[in-house]
């Protein structure tokens, strides 16, 4: 399963969320109808009141984009203020991919279009911020960043910042939060080689709390997320929000590698850079999908 630890997101990060008697159909934001958002990327089920699983269906590469954003701002405002819920987890349905990368298709305006959230960062990096501060545990199962527990599969998970390659400012949040998590030169190698991380070098690195074998992953977070759902939410709530003010850093970080990335994207040469990409087949042909840093070492030559 493959992960990029998007230029925009996310992963972070599209999910809007549904009436408590219809768990398991397509998200759609509380009193809206369905058919208002172009296409339903995201399902939200509630497994328990206290115990939510949100999966990214967005085939075939589970490519993130302005489409998604209100659907995602949907999923998290629920989170924030359901007074049952305890512990989110994401997953994907997309066989081979978490999260590739943002949509390069639509214009950027159709992102820089949508207003700011409600911590006053524009729409992406707020919905980020305020997934880490939600006084909810979010686990993602990696076959993620911006959740606060991390499981991987040994043998198919690969995470990527893959934007240098591209001549691409990463947008989400990584220069903030990876030094934190792994430390300051493995934050560079990740950053600034472009290549694939493994799952077993990633929980070595610290990237991802675990890496497990693909066969009991699956298992291991669903029993952590049920046996974390029974214990007394204002209590997590509590322990998270301390954690977050030792660990997590400042808002206007997060929002300073939003603006670097748009101003990255509109430069000449990471404009040709991605209209190559686009030409090897980019959002089109799995291979370059899947061995993405392989595509962008090339740009060079």
């Amino acid at each position: 399963m493959k992960t990029h630890i998007l230029a925009a997101t996310p992963v972070a990060a599209a999910m809007s969320g549904i009436n408590p008697a219809h768990a398991g159909e397509p998200a759609g934001a509380p009193g809206a109808r369905i058919d208002a958002a172009p296409k339903q990327e995201i399902r939200l089920e509630r497994l328990t009141p206290e115990y939510w699983r949100v999966t990214l269906d967005n085939p075939p590469f589970n490519i993130f984009g302005p489409e998604t954003i209100p659907q995602l701002n949907g999923v998290i405002t629920q989170i924030e203020t359901d007074p049952k819920v305890k512990v989110v987890v994401f997953q994907s349905a997309v066989p081979g991919f978490f999260l590739t990368h943002y949509d390069f298709v639509p214009p950027l305006s159709a992102t820089t279009g949508i207003p700011p959230g409600a911590t006053g960062l524009p729409a992406l990096p707020d919905m980020l911020v305020r997934l880490s501060r939600a006084p909810v545990v979010s686990i993602v199962s990696i076959r993620g960043r911006a959740t606060d527990m991390r499981f991987a599969s040994r043998e198919k998970a690969l995470l990527s910042q893959f934007e240098i390659g591209a001549g691409l400012v990463p947008g989400g949040g990584p220069m903030a939060r990876l030094p934190r998590l792994i430390g300051r030169g493995r934050a560079l190698e990740v950053l600034l080689s472009g290549e694939d991380i493994p799952g077993d070098l990633a929980e070595r690195y610290g990237y991802v709390n675990r890496a497990l074998p693909d066969a009991e992953l699956d298992h291991f977070v669903d029993a952590l997320a049920r046996r974390i759902a029974q214990f007394d939410k204002q209590s997590i709530a509590e322990i998270k929000r301390l954690v977050d003010i030792a660990s997590l850093p400042p808002d206007s970080e997060i929002g300073a590698e939003w603006d670097a990335f748009l101003a990255s994207v509109q430069r000449p040469a990471a404009q040709q850079n991605i209209k190559r990409l686009m030409e090897m087949g980019l959002q089109t042909k799995p291979d370059v999908e899947l061995r993405l840093p392989y595509y962008t070492g090339t740009l060079g030559q």
